[in-house]
């Protein structure tokens, strides 16, 4: 049987551990271009502007936190190249 491709697909979830407002109310994990991530996200405030979105997301690396025991830790950030090289620098003189 053929296993089921995730890549570029998520789910969300109602967070049964939601204590305070700043809490989601919503868990879940997602899955772009083969890297996994967590998503949060947020239900509109009823006194919101309807205009404004029902849903706001937060998402983040779940290679970003390291879990040890109770404690959850941020791994260290490594910083992202551009890819871009400034280095040649000359103005084209047209």
């Amino acid at each position: 049987m053929n296993q089921y491709d995730n890549t570029n697909r998520g789910s969300i979830w109602p967070n049964d551990k939601k204590e305070t407002e700043n809490h989601p109310d919503f868990k879940g994990s997602i899955n772009v271009e083969g890297k996994e991530y967590w998503v949060s996200a947020w239900k509109r405030k009823p006194d919101a502007n309807p205009k404004a979105p029902s849903l706001s997301f937060s998402v983040q690396s779940k290679d970003a936190v390291v879990q040890a025991g109770n404690a959850v830790m941020e791994a260290p950030q490594v910083q992202q190249s551009s890819g871009f090289d400034d280095s040649f620098s000359d103005s084209i003189p047209f």
